[in-house]
C-alpha cells in the first residue's frame, strides 16, 4: 500500500492533477468532501468543520474544545481512509499527519501569482482586485492552518518530496511525473511498512478516542503512540488515579499490547474550556 499527499496553492490545479493521478494509478482520491463525510459520520456537526477547515481559527475559536475535537477527528478520518488502501489525499494537513510514515509520497503544487490571479478571475468571474483578495486570503488561511495545528511551514519545499509548478506544467504531465517518481522512491518494502504503520497510528487514535470521548477521562494534551505492540500514553493529569484510569481504558482497546504511561501529574492543573 502506498499513499500520495498533494498540498497546493489556490489555483495551482491541485484537483485536476489529483484526478489525473488517481486515474493513472487507479488509486482512490480522498478530497475535502470525502473527509468531511467521514468526520460527520463520527458525529461532528458541519458548523464545527467550517471554523477550522484549512484556516487558522479565530481567537475565540482557538480557545474552544471544538478545536481539539476537530484535529482529533481530522486525524482519525485521514487514518481511516488511509487504512482502506492506496489513495491520494489533497490538502487538510495530510502530508503532516502522515509525515515519516513509510510509503507516503508528498507533493506540493505551486504556480506564479499572476497566473493564479488569471485562473481565479476565470473561476469566480471576478475582477483582478477581488481575485487578488481571494488568493491572498487563501494563502493566509492555509499557512495559518498549518502553523496553528501542526507548527509546520506550508510553503517550505523541504517538507515535500516533490514541488511542481503548474504555471508551466499541464496536470497530465504533473501526474506522469509524480507517478514516475513514486515508482522509483516507494519500494515494496516501504509499502509493506506503510500498511503496518497506518494500523499502529490508527490504534493510537482509537486508544485516545476511547480514553477521552468514551471513558471521558480528563487527560490534557493526550497522545497515544502505538508501535511494536507497545502503547505509550503522554499528557498531563490532575491525579495519579486519572493516569491509572487512562491506562485501564487503553487496555480495553488493546488488551494484548504493553501499556506504558508517561503522563505527568500536575495537581490543580487546568486549561480554558
Amino acid at each position: 500500500m502506498a499513499i500520495i499527499t498533494i498540498s497546493r496553492e489556490l489555483a495551482a490545479l491541485g484537483d485536476e492533477t489529483a484526478h489525473e493521478l488517481a486515474h493513472k494509478l487507479e488509486y482512490r482520491f480522498v478530497d475535502r468532501y470525502s473527509l468531511e463525510e467521514r468526520i460527520k459520520s463520527f458525529g461532528v456537526e458541519s458548523h464545527k468543520l467550517e471554523k477550522y477547515d484549512e484556516r487558522k481559527p479565530s481567537f475565540l475559536a482557538s480557545l474552544s474544545q471544538d478545536r481539539d475535537d476537530y484535529l482529533h477527528f481530522l486525524k482519525t478520518a485521514i487514518l481511516t481512509e488511509a487504512g482502506l488502501g492506496s489513495c491520494i489525499f489533497i490538502g487538510r494537513g495530510a502530508s503532516v499527519i502522515l509525515k515519516n510514515v513509510p510509503g507516503v509520497f508528498t507533493v506540493f503544487l505551486v504556480a506564479p501569482f499572476e497566473i493564479r490571479l488569471e485562473r481565479v478571475k476565470s473561476y469566480f468571474h471576478c475582477d483582478e482586485r477581488r481575485a487578488r483578495q481571494i488568493v491572498e486570503q487563501s494563502d493566509h488561511d492555509r499557512e495559518g492552518f498549518h502553523r496553528y495545528f501542526f507548527d509546520a511551514r506550508w510553503k517550505d519545499p523541504s517538507n515535500y518530496h516533490l514541488v511542481l509548478n503548474t504555471g508551466y506544467l499541464h496536470p497530465e504531465i504533473c501526474a506522469e511525473t509524480i507517478k514516475a517518481l513514486r515508482d522509483r522512491v516507494v519500494s515494496e518494502e516501504a509499502e509493506a511498512q506503510n500498511t503496518l504503520r497506518i494500523k499502529e497510528l490508527t490504534l493510537g487514535q482509537q486508544v485516545k478516542h476511547h480514553i477521552l470521548y468514551e471513558k471521558e477521562v480528563p487527560i490534557h494534551f493526550l497522545e497515544a503512540n502505538a508501535a511494536e505492540n507497545k502503547i505509550i500514553l503522554y499528557g498531563v493529569a490532575n491525579s495519579q488515579s486519572l493516569v491509572e484510569a487512562a491506562a485501564s481504558a487503553a487496555r480495553e482497546v488493546a488488551p494484548d499490547a504493553s501499556i506504558q504511561t508517561e503522563i505527568q501529574v500536575v495537581q490543580e492543573y487546568s486549561v480554558m474550556p
